[in-house]
């Protein structure tokens, strides 16, 4: 009799940063992929260098990049420390490239938010179409 193959353990999924977005393409009913995205925290301290990050195929982001060794759970790690934590951060999407130059109303579209660095995840989906866009606080 054959012995079952020992289970192995799975790959680590990596920590889910405490800001991601999700583009939605209105004209389609699609997510929207390649859209160029930057989230910038205002306040406190701020403006910060950019971070950024193209939505994926299914139009989400996940990860951002950031200047050499700048990541936002070491931001948010470090101002839950300071005052009360409280933060505006910024997120431009590039919406012109993604429509097309004389294709869209919006040439970017700018969301910004309040955070509290103690706790949470903050999800900003944009539904977007080259004359319009909402957005809510997703989960």
């Amino acid at each position: 009799m054959n012995e079952p193959a020992p289970l192995t353990a799975a790959p680590p999924v990596p920590a889910r940063e405490p800001i991601t977005c999700h583009v939605l393409d209105l004209t389609t009913g699609q997510p929207a992929s390649s859209v160029n995205v930057s989230l910038t925290l205002l306040r406190p301290f701020g403006p910060s260098s950019p971070l950024t990050a193209t939505t994926s195929s299914d139009g989400r982001i996940n990860q951002w990049s950031g200047e050499a060794g700048s990541s936002l759970s070491e931001i948010f790690a470090n101002l839950a420390e300071h005052d009360d934590g409280k933060m505006v951060w910024s997120l431009n999407f590039d919406t012109g490239s993604y429509f097309g130059e004389g294709n869209t109303f919006f040439p970017e579209v700018e969301v910004r938010f309040f955070v509290d660095a103690k706790g949470g995840h903050y999800h900003v989906p944009l539904l977007l179409g080259p004359w319009s866009y909402t957005t809510y606080r997703g989960s």
